[in-house]
């Protein structure tokens, strides 16, 4: 399921994006859709998707401060348990404005 959001009004000089693989319980758990709506309240663009292996990727692109405490920002359930995360920066895409689910 594609879920689409506009990014709220952030200029491509102050946007980093970041590139992550989260681990631990985060399938099947709501994780993606948690990730989702964080993006929409905070103007976050990028996409989160279910990995083979378990994990999920995501991409996230927006203000650097926001980006960089995603997580900690997720109202997580109980049923959400991150394990480990790997992270790491990419070039920002000047033509990405939505958030998607994969």
């Amino acid at each position: 399921m594609k879920a689409k959001i506009e990014e709220k009004g952030t200029t491509n000089s102050n946007k980093i994006r970041r590139h992550y693989v989260v681990r631990g319980r985060v399938q099947g758990v709501g994780f993606r859709y948690t990730a989702y709506y964080t993006a929409r309240a905070y103007g976050v663009t990028g996409y989160a998707k279910n990995c083979y292996d378990g994990s999920v990727e995501l991409e996230l692109q927006g203000n650097p401060e926001t980006v960089n405490k995603f997580f900690s920002l997720m109202d997580t359930s109980r049923y959400i348990s991150i394990n480990d995360i790997e992270e790491r920066d990419m070039p920002v895409d000047p033509d990405e404005h939505y958030f998607r689910t994969y």
